[in-house]
């Protein structure tokens, strides 16, 4: 199993031991590959995702049998969500013992089976290497996603005479279609030439396919207007011309207003999600809508596709830039951007006695690092962070489909140690910092320079603001009564801390945040009624 990790040249895993699991850590001490001691399982699997998606190969995960197995089922589905691509490594009981409900048995595979693309429980010890091989391919092809490898203890024991590992890949039935249609393509082209309202819609697709330059290059090539999903966050940077901003019920007024406006969408890597797009048979009737989706069960699903186009979105992204010679019209495109200018330019009213979370947002982004890695959690946070932190070269991840609270943390972990020299931010509420403060542990024994900035506004926020519109502003079970205090805490594990009531307090202290690449924690008091939007 070591020597597979090895061949795969898998540099870092994330786990949590147990008896199950036992002779494949015993093994592990004494190989190249290095493992993160998380504090919690789900939190293995959340940092394999944030190391995923910024090395751009599958994430490790690690757990022993039954509660060690289970509590990684919420990172696994959230993976599964945002199509990140894992190896998730359980360990078993006796083979022979399969069935009989002893101690620490739990059927992982059969609880994991909605949330991976495929999973494997060992029965021979001479199938790991091909197992292994399957799994990494099946988890980094296609539409990414997890993978779950259930390996008995006593498998783990048993010693392979010989170990090989260059047999290719050859799996039934799982050939993912890579090139678009070539006729899909030439409609795509035509209807881009005969189109007057043009709008570009980029998901999380975008990174899964590595086009962030072919996107670029085809949306300058075509003056396209471009909005995106909150997954496809940072495929073009904020202030390209012509990037309006995240679509959907949490997104900005410029890039919901080009959507309806539109008489011609082109759906990038974009599940079409009820989030990005509330009413998706509505959008289909005023506009034409051209799907590029590598996974054919995704286009259709949602919201009609009038010119459906299955494959890699980066090769289908080069076909259309070798077909394209013509460009949206002018007036259009002079009217988006416009309007994207005069709601940019709108001041955002300071808040007394309190840190205004979207110009905070906005001096992090211009703070940090061109290339930073911002990891935003779930909850109000999320929205403001989306809207307001400004991408220049950098990365914006976040649980998008499954909305995970507890995400950002053992995110930036996984981000950090797959890109130690780039600048590295988790933002949370303090509903959300709670679920995986825990992994401050973790920093501290790794000596990760993750930044940490928590929104504390004494509520669960967003169930707050649901409970105002909703529920006749009867507010239950959302008060934070009882939290710690963050700077102690912080204090505890011997990481630097501070909190701020105001913007200019809160900009102070960025300056000693990001002044070297030691762990920080900043907490910015937020007034406990400010909305999301």
């Amino acid at each position: 199993m070591v020597k597979c990790l090895e061949a795969e040249q898998v540099r870092v895993a994330f786990g949590y031991p147990g008896a199950a699991i036992c002779p494949f850590y015993d093994s592990l001490a004494d190989s190249s590959v290095h493992h993160v001691l998380v504090r919690t399982e789900q939190n293995a699997a959340h940092a394999a995702s944030g190391y995923a998606r910024i090395s751009g190969r599958p994430g490790v995960c690690i757990a022993t049998s039954g509660p060690g197995a289970t509590n990684l089922l919420t990172g696994i589905a959230s993976a599964y969500m945002d199509s990140i691509p894992l190896v998730v490594i359980t360990g078993q009981v006796r083979s022979d013992l399969l069935g009989r409900d002893v101690f620490q048995e739990a059927d992982i595979t059969g609880a994991a089976e909605p949330f991976t693309k495929h999973s494997y429980i060992v029965k021979r010890t001479a199938d790991i290497p091909r197992i292994f091989k399957e799994a990494f391919h099946i988890a980094s092809t296609g539409r990414p996603g997890p993978v779950l490898i259930d390996v008995p203890i006593d498998m783990q024991q048993h010693t392979l005479s010989h170990f090989t590992y260059d047999e290719p890949v050859d799996i039934i039935g799982y050939k993912p279609r890579v090139q678009g249609h070539s006729l899909q393509i030439r409609k795509a082209v035509e209807a881009l030439a005969s189109c007057k309202r043009p709008v570009l819609c980029a998901g999380g697709g975008v990174f899964s396919a590595g086009a962030q330059a072919e996107l670029a290059a085809f949306v300058e090539k075509y003056h396209m207007p471009t909005v995106t999903t909150m997954m496809g966050i940072g495929a073009l940077p904020s202030a390209h011309p012509y990037y309006l901003g995240m679509l959907g019920s949490h997104g900005c007024a410029p890039a919901n207003k080009a959507m309806r406006d539109a008489d011609l969408v082109m759906m990038a890597g974009a599940r079409v999600g009820d989030r990005a797009v509330a009413s998706p048979g509505q959008v289909a009737t005023r506009a034409k809508i051209i799907h590029i989706d590598i996974d054919p069960a995704e286009i259709g699903k949602n919201m009609p596709a009038h010119i459906p186009i299955v494959g890699d979105l980066r090769h289908v992204l080069e076909d259309l830039l070798e077909q394209v010679d013509c460009a949206a019209p002018a007036e259009w495109v002079q009217a988006v951007t416009d309007r994207k200018q005069r709601y940019a330019a709108k001041p955002i009213p300071p808040v007394e006695g309190y840190v205004e979370p979207k110009t905070f947002m906005h001096t992090l982004s211009a703070r940090m690092a061109p290339d930073a890695v911002l990891c935003a959690d779930v909850g109000q946070n999320q929205i403001w962070s989306a809207n307001h932190f400004d991408i220049r070269e950098g990365r914006f991840l976040t649980s998008g489909g499954m909305g995970t609270m507890g995400y950002s943390v053992p995110c930036a972990v996984g981000a950090k140690s797959a890109a130690p020299q780039r600048q590295v931010c988790a933002v949370c509420g303090d509903g959300s910092f709670q679920m995986s403060m825990m992994e401050l542990g973790t920093i501290c024994q790794e000596g990760l320079g993750v930044k940490i900035v928590v929104m504390r506004n004494t509520r669960l926020g967003m169930v707050r603001e649901l409970q105002d519109n909703l529920y006749d502003k009867k507010h239950s079970a959302v008060y934070l009564d009882g939290s710690p205090d963050f700077v102690k805490l912080a204090e505890a594990y011997g990481i630097a801390a501070r909190a701020v009531s105001s913007n200019e307090e809160a900009a102070a202290a960025l300056e000693d945040m990001l002044a070297d690449d030691r762990p920080y924690l900043l907490v910015c008091e937020i007034k406990p009624d400010y909305p999301s939007l």
